[in-house]
């Protein structure tokens, strides 16, 4: 989660005039949680703070807004028609292109009223600038702060079948993953592209194996299992975060042996997983890449788990 500053410029540059409505606090049960945003302007919006009657709402009254920001609490019981129980506090921010120019650093941090920047906000800037720390998203001494969006996980798809084309096309939206694309022809891939993707077209895939970082996630479904072998071994050599292939039980236990003549013991195959996704859902592209999906934002979400944990 975070300050999405292209996507804002690109609304900018489309509309002239943008509100940012962002999750500011959040107290009890909600429909999203703090720093999620969206983008409202005459006649239209992008993104989402939940739905329902507050989004709603919401979204009617930036377009009506005339103060440079605004911030309110909503109660997310009787008044909205809803049953969260909780309340949410909304910051309001009309944006226009000579506002963007304030969208600087790692860090976007703003004072909801016009007053000093207060000791907890300069030491969060001092810890993002010295030691690279993302902060959460927060409203803070009369200040919202919220880290800027970027992908954080490098991922890379290898294959563009009709599986890796409903992978990339459910994970793509999703702000976490840096997306690296890869396949042995150009023409494998559909004529759109997510702008967020990187595709890769390589005769032999597996010799891009190095260009990956340690510690990338790999999701291995090519046209051919010999590459998928390949895929397999190369990892294993090079590091990863989590690899997963495409295939049957009985691919993978084959896949075990080969690799194990090829050198790799049982802890370093055992890391490698297949098959990948959830098979009860079925065989369907679509079907594989939920599973799939939900995979990996699980792993994700422990992962971001355990860096709270060690913080």
């Amino acid at each position: 989660m975070g300050f999405d500053v292209d996507a804002l410029r690109a609304a900018v540059a489309a509309h002239d005039r943008v509100i940012r409505v962002v999750v500011a606090e959040v107290k009890g049960s909600a429909p999203r949680e703090v720093g999620a945003a969206m983008l409202v302007w005459s006649g239209g919006q992008s993104g989402t703070i939940g739905g329902g009657a507050l989004e709603f709402e919401a979204a009617e009254a930036a377009r009506h807004l005339d103060v440079p920001r605004r911030l309110s609490t909503h109660s997310l019981g009787p008044d909205l028609g809803q049953c969260c129980g909780g309340s949410v506090t909304l910051l309001n921010e009309v944006y226009a292109q000579e506002d963007l120019e304030r969208l600087q650093g790692d860090v976007i941090a703003r004072p909801v009223r016009p007053e000093p920047q207060p000791l907890a906000v300069t030491r969060i800037l001092n810890s993002a600038r010295a030691q690279g720390q993302r902060p959460k998203p927060q409203l803070i001494a009369g200040w919202m702060v919220e880290p800027v969006a970027r992908a954080t996980q490098p991922l890379w798809i290898w294959g563009a079948g009709h599986v890796g084309r409903a992978l990339v096309g459910m994970l793509a939206p999703l702000p976490d993953f840096d997306i690296t694309w890869v396949d042995v022809l150009r023409s494998k891939y559909p004529d759109e592209i997510p702008a967020d993707v990187t595709a890769l077209p390589a005769r032999e895939p597996d010799r891009l194996v190095p260009h990956a970082p340690s510690d990338a996630h790999h999701l291995i479904l090519t046209y051919s299992h010999q590459l998928d072998l390949a895929l397999c071994h190369r990892l294993l050599g090079h590091g990863f975060g989590f690899a997963g292939v495409i295939g049957s039980k009985t691919k993978w236990a084959r896949f075990r042996n080969r690799l194990a003549a090829l050198g790799h013991g049982p802890e370093q195959i055992a890391r490698l997983t297949c098959p990948i996704g959830l098979p009860e859902l079925g065989k369907h592209p679509q079907a594989i890449a939920i599973g799939v999906a939900a995979e990996l934002m699980a792993l994700s979400q422990r992962s971001d788990l355990k860096k709270e944990h060690s913080a």
